[in-house]
């Protein structure tokens, strides 16, 4: 049940705001700039900006465009403004409000309906990979899938995509940058073929609407005079574009971010925007959020520790980059709770059982399962974990996968539950009804044994239980029509009920939240950072992901590592560098090694050169370090060696009926002829051979290299120089 919150004073909006945040609040025109720090009520400070300027009549609600980055933020954002009494204001996703402006100007533009948007790539991009006799497994199409991401929202054509993709060094699926324009080329025409549209062709269709039909462009500049944009440090080239046609010439826009907790630079985000803000709006007002709310002392502590043990700038680094510019540095205002841990375990499965020890212990303490979370870097790091909470008869649920109101148990739910209203007279409980109607899509009592897909299906119908409680207890006398409606509001503003059960999740898809526990695992390098954080700017991003991931933590904090990955394996794993700055807090065992490498990570350091072999220049590009040779310098290899493996990948490639490059690219087949391993080990340290090529083509390829060998030298003779 709901109900309409009446308009509350401009100096009322104000209380209870700590100074900064009323800063915020208080001076709703012109632009700004909030650096907000991890749990300093960012939230609370911009929904109280919009509201406190409708109350002073500063702005229209209907004129007022708040964007963010997910669903779930623009719900809890449009029921904050709610609560305030500004029901009327625009809360959406980049996506959504842009599909919104798509699908209105489309017909009155261009004519007829606009193309339908698919949910997903991956089928358009097996049909584009079919056509150009691609053989790519299900993480090569994702990867793809992921690519092609990049390449639109960085404002990318097929024509434009190589040299971008050369600087800096992308191979998804193994592809080089010219295959992977022609996927992008093919994709297109598919799309084009089937009139459909993905995600990013939303923003890229109305950023041309707006660009090329000023009538549009006039239209949207009169219906939106305000805007307020969450999360800024996350905004890429194609959003950042439009963006800027929406405000035009406008000065009202409010940004609001944290650059330390940028970390989806993988995605095309840059906290670039964010940092230049203030130059680019030479009137803005730059407000800090630094007062934490959300955790401990002792937690903010570390945190505060961890960031401040980033690499500084050097002097040719004039411009502002994410990870560079000062952080904020949180003040914690919550009360002391317990001091971090740092666990070290022999290998992967005895530090997941040591969690789901920890987490027996917290929950017999008295902390709520659903204010409990394990996190981890790579969602591979879960199976072990969700093995030893099974063991142990933890109840969990794997964040990141489909949303709350799409699962079917709940649309099952919901559609019973709408089928009862009308039988219900009133002369039971509504909970009583409720779990009733529940039992007939599969609630039971009593949680099901174990963990995986069952009790996540019972666990989504608990919450659906548990929600027609809290209703009756904030609504007495509530209904089955009201629960219906409620459930209705939140599936519009994906706001989903608590669900019990401690949470599973990436420090990527924890990002947002927040809970009482933390468990973070896997705190080694390898892992944070991971092996394939390559340069320095990727490394900080790493830095600032286990900041993101320290930061979700309201009192208990536990951190861990392995030293291998199986149990009786040998202990290769260093504890994370990223630790060594918070040792006055963690002990000593945080200080890795010297210099903060792993043995792996010195071994992939090694295999990728960073200066040319023969000139000694910088390499720049995965090509070029692949091969350890700039491009101005000639081949070292034996060019009739080259050419017997050259003819070798001709015959693979079509006896597998795949184009030449799936087997190897041409910076790949160079390194293999320049480098002439005599064993697998040798061709197993070459980029671009991994384990699954050296399994298909590495004894051929070998065979090919002593073949070419005999012939210029003799069977076991040197080659010449």
């Amino acid at each position: 049940m709901t109900s309409s919150v009446p308009a509350r004073a401009p100096e009322e909006l104000l209380a209870g705001l700590d100074p900064e945040q009323r800063e915020v609040a208080a001076n709703p025109s012109g632009p700004m700039v909030v650096l907000a720090g991890a749990g300093t009520g960012k939230t609370r400070a911009i929904t109280h900006r919009i509201a406190y300027g409708v109350a002073a009549g500063a702005y229209h609600p209907g004129r007022v465009l708040a964007v963010t980055f997910t669903v779930r933020a623009a719900g809890e954002m449009r029921t904050r403004l709610r609560t305030l009494g500004v029901p009327g204001v625009q809360a959406r996703t980049f996506h959504a409000a842009a599909l919104r402006q798509l699908q209105f100007f489309w017909p009155q533009a261009v004519g007829g309906a606009p193309p339908d948007v698919v949910a997903q790539k991956v089928p358009l991009v097996v049909e584009a990979a079919g056509r150009l006799r691609l053989r790519l497994d299900r993480a090569g199409l994702r990867d793809v899938a992921a690519e092609i991401e990049w390449a639109k929202v960085s404002m990318l054509t097929a024509e434009t995509y190589p040299a971008a993709a050369r600087a800096e060094g992308r191979q998804p699926a193994g592809l080089d940058a010219t295959a992977m324009a022609r996927v992008l080329e093919v994709y297109a025409e598919v799309c084009a073929e089937r009139h459909v549209i993905d995600f990013e062709d939303v923003l890229l269709l109305t950023v041309g609407l707006l660009d090329e039909y000023p009538q549009v462009a006039a239209q949207v500049h009169q219906q939106y005079r305000h805007f307020v944009v969450d999360e800024y440090q996350d905004v890429n080239r194609l959003q950042q574009h439009l963006l800027d046609q929406w405000v035009g010439q406008r000065a009202d826009l409010c940004v609001v971010g944290d650059p330390a907790q940028s970390i989806y630079s993988f995605t095309g985000a840059s906290a670039d925007h964010l940092l230049s803000f203030a130059r680019r709006h030479p009137d803005a007002r730059t407000v800090r959020l630094v007062r934490n709310y959300r955790s401990s002392p002792q937690v903010v502590h570390l945190a505060n520790l961890v960031l401040g043990g980033r690499r500084t700038p050097g002097p040719q680094e004039g411009r502002t980059v994410p990870g560079r510019a000062a952080p904020v540095e949180l003040v914690a205002q919550a009360a002391d709770g317990p001091a971090p841990t740092l666990t070290a375990y022999d290998d992967d499965e005895s530090e997941a059982r040591g969690v789901a020890q920890k987490v027996t212990s917290l929950l017999g303490a008295g902390v709520p399962a659903s204010e409990i979370a394990v996190l981890y870097r790579t969602n591979s790091q879960s199976e072990a974990v969700e093995s030893a909470l099974a063991q142990a008869g933890v109840p969990y649920l794997v964040r990141g996968g489909e949303r709350f109101f799409s699962r079917a148990e709940v649309r099952s739910a919901v559609l019973l539950l709408r089928g009862a209203v009308r039988s219900d007279d009133g002369s039971a409980a509504l909970g009583e009804i409720v779990r009733g109607v529940l039992s007939g899509a599969g609630w039971s009592p009593d949680p099901p044994a174990g963990g995986g897909a069952t009790r996540e299906r019972w666990e989504s119908l608990q919450a659906i239980a548990l929600l027609a409680d809290d209703l009756v207890r904030s609504t007495p006398g509530a209904r089955t029509a009201d629960l219906v409606a409620e459930l209705d509001r939140r599936a519009a503003e994906q706001h989903a009920p608590t669900v019990q059960g401690i949470t599973l999740a990436s420090l990527h898809a924890a990002k947002g939240l927040e809970w009482d526990a933390v468990l973070l695992i896997g705190c080694s390098e390898g892992l944070l950072p991971i092996t394939l954080a390559d340069g320095p700017e990727r490394v900080e991003e790493e830095r600032r992901l286990l900041y993101v991931g320290v930061t979700r933590a309201r009192r208990h904090l536990d951190l861990s590592w392995a030293g291998s990955r199986s149990a009786g394996g040998r202990s290769t794993r260093k504890v994370s560098r990223f630790l060594a700055p918070a040792a006055t807090v963690l002990g000593g065992s945080a200080v890795g090694p010297t210099g903060g490498r792993s043995r792996g990570r010195r071994a992939a350091t090694a295999r990728t050169p960073r200066t040319c072999r023969s000139c000694g220049a910088l390499l720049s590009g995965a090509a070029e370090r692949k091969v350890g040779r700039c491009s101005q310098c000639p081949p070292t290899y034996d060019e009739a060696t080259f050419e017997q493996l050259r003819r070798w990948r001709v015959e693979t490639a079509r006896a597998q009926g795949v184009p030449a490059f799936v087997v190897f690219t041409d910076a790949t087949l160079t390194a293999i002829a320049e480098q002439d391993p005599r064993d697998a080990d040798g061709l197993r340290a070459i980029s671009g051979v991994g384990e699954r090529k050296l399994e298909l083509y590495g004894d051929r390829v070998l065979e090919v290299l002593e073949a070419a060998r005999e012939e210029t030298t003799g069977p076991g003779g040197p080659r010449p120089a």
